[in-house]
């Protein structure tokens, strides 16, 4: 393996002080007096000699690493793998590299890697809390180091976040299945405290009641996070056998449950939709591309990896500035699994 270039071997090539190089690669040449001539030499033999700064250790001597964390459930999840690509993405155009993790919504592992972002110096942090992390965020805004929530928030913490508006896109996601006809709507959702999907539970029971439609408890089915695939689908199988004879319709709250959902109707041979209307929260290449496609609730990732990108570096380059609480719509992509 080839030696990492250093500052020091870059001076030596250039017959100048280690000092002076640093200074040039920092910015500041002009304001250190240092001549054209040699900022421009030291510049290029930098290029020339592929030498690439440690980020990390110019952070604890300027407090600024240009780089970002970020924190999502699952990095592999349709959802949080394609808000990665554009938060990197919108990063690099702001000069920032993006450091990636995955809480897997364990609460040991969702704070071991917030304080170990943390502790690796980022200029800022982009965050899918999990409830575990509240002590954690808590402790951040006391700091003033810039973050922002994504997908989901606390009430009572003074942050910056970007998120959608769950309770009316679950609210119009009931009123669209109800004014096909079904009446008999069950809801699949994740069994946790997280703000999100309360907000998609409370818009289902709101679209019940908005419709004259009836709430049975025996019409919800909770799964926990973390679940493997293949159990997801066995438990659902089990709760829609159980539950044949009553339910028209289904409206799954994440698209992961409502994958394990479809395969759970394929093993059962329930047909979608001539037995079942299905329709989810959020978006998959599956969805869209399968036979028949799933109508779904659609969240704006592009313009929430955006937004989140730009209040976090305006936190970043301009401190002091107020939190930004942004609520962005869903809307309804209709396919052929609503009858």
């Amino acid at each position: 393996m080839a030696k990492k270039v250093s500052i020091k071997d870059i001076a030596a090539a250039a017959g100048v002080s280690a000092t002076t190089v640093s200074i040039v690669l920092n910015g500041r040449a002009r304001e250190m007096k240092i001549s054209e001539s040699m900022a421009l030499k030291v510049e290029k033999l930098a290029e020339k000699m592929q030498y690439r700064p440690n980020h990390f250790a110019k952070g604890l001597r300027t407090g600024k690493t240009n780089t970002i964390g970020l924190i999502v459930d699952d990095i592999s999840n349709y959802f949080f793998g394609h808000l990665a690509k554009v938060v990197e993405e919108e990063a690099d155009k702001k000069g920032y590299t993006v450091m990636f993790c995955s809480s897997e919504n364990n609460e040991g592992k969702s704070r071991n890697i917030l304080n170990m972002l943390v502790d690796k110096h980022m200029d800022g942090y982009i965050i899918a809390p999990t409830t575990f992390m509240l002590p954690e965020l808590e402790k951040l805004i006391d700091e003033k180091r810039p973050t922002v929530l994504i997908d989901r928030y606390f009430p009572d913490l003074n942050s910056n976040y970007v998120t959608v508006d769950n309770f009316n896109g679950s609210l119009e996601a009931v009123n669209h299945l109800a004014s096909k006809g079904n009446r008999k709507i069950a809801l699949v959702t994740n069994d946790t405290d997280q703000l999100q999907m309360k907000q998609r539970i409370d818009g289902y029971m709101e679209g019940l009641k908005k419709n004259g439609l009836v709430f049975e408890k025996s019409m919800v089915k909770k799964i926990p996070f973390g679940w493997p695939e293949q159990k997801q689908v066995k438990e659902l199988a089990q709760f829609f056998n159980k539950q044949k004879a009553d339910f028209d319709a289904v409206f799954f709250t994440s698209n992961n449950l409502g994958v394990a959902g479809l395969e759970a109707f394929s093993n059962l041979g329930i047909s979608v939709p001539e037995k079942v209307s299905v329709i989810c929260f959020d978006d998959n290449d599956l969805f869209r591309l399968g036979k028949p496609g799933i109508t779904v609730m659609s969240q704006p990732i592009k313009q929430m990896a955006k937004k989140a990108v730009e209040v976090l570096v305006r936190q970043i380059e301009q401190s002091g500035t107020e939190a930004s609480h942004i609520i962005l719509p869903t809307q309804i992509i209709e396919r052929e699994s609503v009858r």
